[in-house]
């Protein structure tokens, strides 16, 4: 692992590398900081443009990507109270009434720090644990795989929001998705209805692309041609308003606190940035002193978000880079970045691309100081991304995202799976039907059915093959305890929603 280490440092110090880094790191922040628009919308949008990348610089570039993203994130929150992405919405609580009373760039400020130290301490725990978990899981067999691709698939229960049946129901129509074309064990064509284009089966990104980016699109245009626009008052950034010693100190055990949750939470498959920057915020909160007023501007509330929220980024790496389970619905669209750069997300990553995996480690930790460096120059400059109309950005997307649709395969058909699969995902959000879960089955549902496949052909049909093996045994045991829970925090969630409507 020391050689890969260090053939990973030669490869990481390039001009090539760097200057993907704060390309990234600058498309993040501006698909961050508008409304509407996510770091994950940015991964999906410029995917196309990485095929002819080398594989790290790709990985990294697009990771980069998504660190700026969350940082972005907080830039509208603090400046126009609209938080650009769903884990900015906690920063916006002491944000914006810190950019009322005259601390906007003091907020910013502390947004971008406490952003950074949550990345780096993520990026260290990506570095240091990913190996370890992969020399685990280097040994796993059909009947563990199939295991682990039945608890990625449980996943869903926990990124469903508030119906858990729908979540599943969405999940069970990704796994469908993924059936069409050639079966992979007997070449029998699967619900591809004479259609040849469909005989190798659906690709990834553009389900992808309009998964993620055309419901966006959508709720843009239809902003544009709303009755009502929102009119936001504009803050000044005071030049004078500067992040002091005296604030670092007070801040800094926060962020100590909230990057460790923030890493811990982004280690958890489908938990993501939202989850981790509210539990960091509340946890914040919780530990106040009373002189500390959270929601009327503490400086404590950004930071326990913006480091919570970016911890998860490289933390989320960690079950994608060993186990080939996405930790957040960003890094479920990287793994279209992996299979179209041939590396195949799982226990066999690091014995099979080591100095490239290695070369991402290292690199998202450089990431995260080029970003400080690009906030700290270009803080006032970024601010008026949120200024940004919709009836210039809504265009412009759907250009990129039909463009990369189309590059995939160089095939109009593949413009046509894009539309259809936006259409789909509109329409389906409309009826609160989650998307991330029909991405998470169209990924995990082949690897679920192969490896089953083969470990009933291993047993010679027996089913006891997943009972008498330890490793897939614990498995299936911690899926069903984690779909009971799921169910549990559901309902009481339920409960208490109607408790508070009852009781207003």
């Amino acid at each position: 692992m020391t050689e890969y280490f260090l053939e990973g440092l030669k490869y990481i110090f390039s001009l090539e590398m760097f200057i993907f880094i704060n390309l990234g790191i600058l498309i993040g922040i501006i698909f961050g900081a508008i409304p509407g628009l996510t770091g994950t919308l940015g991964i999906i949008v410029f995917l196309p443009f990485t095929f002819n990348m080398e594989p790290a610089v790709s990985i990294i570039f697009l990771m980069s990507i998504f660190c700026g993203g969350e940082f972005g994130g907080s830039i509208s929150a603090i400046l126009i109270g609209t938080p650009g992405t769903n884990a900015a919405a906690a920063t916006m609580i002491d944000g914006y009434p810190l950019a009322k009373k005259g601390h906007a760039k003091k907020a910013l400020l502390t947004a971008l720090f406490a952003s950074t130290f949550g990345g780096i301490v993520s990026g260290f725990a990506l570095l240091f644990a990913a190996p370890a978990i992969a020399d685990f899981t280097i040994n796993f067999g059909p009947p563990e795989y199939f295991a682990l691709a039945i608890f990625g698939l449980s996943i869903i229960a926990g990124i469903s929001g508030r119906n858990i049946v729908k979540g599943l129901i969405s999940g069970m129509l990704g796994v469908l998705i993924a059936m069409v074309g050639m079966d992979n064990m007997t070449g029998v064509m699967r619900f591809n209805f004479g259609n040849v284009n469909l005989m190798r089966g659906l690709s990834l990104l553009p389900v992808l692309i309009g998964i993620f980016a055309i419901p966006s699109i959508m709720e843009k245009v239809i902003d544009i041609f709303g009755d009502e626009h929102k009119k936001r008052k504009k803050i000044e950034i005071n030049n004078d308003d500067k992040l002091l010693k005296k604030d670092v100190k007070h801040i800094f055990p926060t962020m100590a606190k909230s990057s460790i949750i923030g890493t811990i939470i982004g280690a958890i498959p489908g938990a993501g940035t939202g989850i981790a920057s509210f539990i960091s915020y509340d946890e914040a909160r919780r530990s106040a002193k009373n002189n500390e007023k959270f929601g009327e501007g503490e400086l404590k509330g950004v930071a326990a978000s913006e480091s919570a929220n970016n911890a998860v980024t490289a933390a989320s790496l960690i079950p994608l880079l060993t186990l080939g389970i996405p930790g957040s619905p960003s890094a479920a669209a990287l793994i279209g970045a992996f299979m179209i750069q041939g590396m195949v997300p799982g226990p066999t990553l690091f014995k099979e691309q080591g100095i490239i995996v290695y070369a991402i480690m290292i690199g998202i930790v450089i990431a995260n100081i080029f970003m400080f460096i690009q906030g700290r120059i270009l803080t006032k400059t970024l601010a008026k991304v949120t200024e940004v109309p919709n009836e210039l950005m809504a265009p412009i997307l759907v250009l990129m995202c039909t463009a990369g649709a189309y590059a995939v395969n160089n095939s109009v058909f593949e413009m046509g799976v894009f539309i259809v699969f936006g259409i789909l995902s509109y329409l389906l959000i409309k009826l609160d039907f989650p998307p991330v879960p029909i991405v998470l089955g169209f990924v995990l549902g082949p690897l679920a059915e192969f490896n089953l496949r083969r470990s009933l052909v291993m047993s010679d049909g027996s089913w006891s093959i997943f009972f008498k093996r330890p490793i897939s045994l614990v498995f299936l045991v911690i899926t069903v305890v984690m779909m009971i829970l799921s169910c549990i925090r559901a309902r009481r969630k339920k409960e208490y929603n109607k408790y508070i409507e009852d009781d207003i």
